[in-house]
């Protein structure tokens, strides 16, 4: 996802090296209450984790009106296809339909390339209901992750696989 891409009243656009900050706050900001919840808060962790893994290569900025509003990761999962990781939007902008668009766009693309896409959620966090319309289904999960794909094409996941 490199390119800029625009519907009414948002856009991607590449994630660059002067995002690191501002995302690594907007990520501390949104995932505080599911970490505090799960008793896995810490200040400095929440926005090294994003430090440690941002890339320009696979991360794209949303922005609206021009400001930022969030940031999406799609990058090549090991086991094949993709992994959609630090998706945050902005609180300011959450409810409002902008994370169905942009995952509607993330998904739109790995169709386009038959190919599954992969993501881990906390527990109990409300994200998890956009992933399951979308057809994410729970793969493997644990005390503190839930880890969820979606098939090539978002064909339901059968009994198996």
């Amino acid at each position: 996802m490199t390119s800029t891409t625009s519907t009414p009243g948002w856009a991607l656009r590449p994630g660059g090296p002067a995002d690191v900050e501002p995302i690594a706050e907007l990520r501390a900001e949104v995932m505080r209450a599911d970490l505090v919840r799960l008793g896995r808060y810490d200040e400095h962790r929440v926005r090294q984790r994003l430090r440690d893994t941002f890339s320009t290569r696979y991360t794209s900025v949303v922005e609206v009106d021009g400001a930022l509003a969030g940031c999406v990761t799609v990058r090549p999962h090991e086991r094949g296809g993709r992994l959609l990781e630090h998706f945050y939007l902005s609180p300011a902008h959450q409810g409002r339909g902008l994370g169905t668009a942009v995952l509607r766009h993330v998904l739109a693309e790995a169709d386009a390339a038959r190919v599954a896409v992969r993501l881990v959620v906390v527990q109990g966090s409300a994200a998890r209901r956009l992933y399951e319309r979308h057809g994410f289904a729970v793969e493997a999960q644990d005390p503190i992750d839930v880890h969820m794909v979606r098939p090539a094409g978002g064909r339901p996941v059968g009994p198996g696989g």
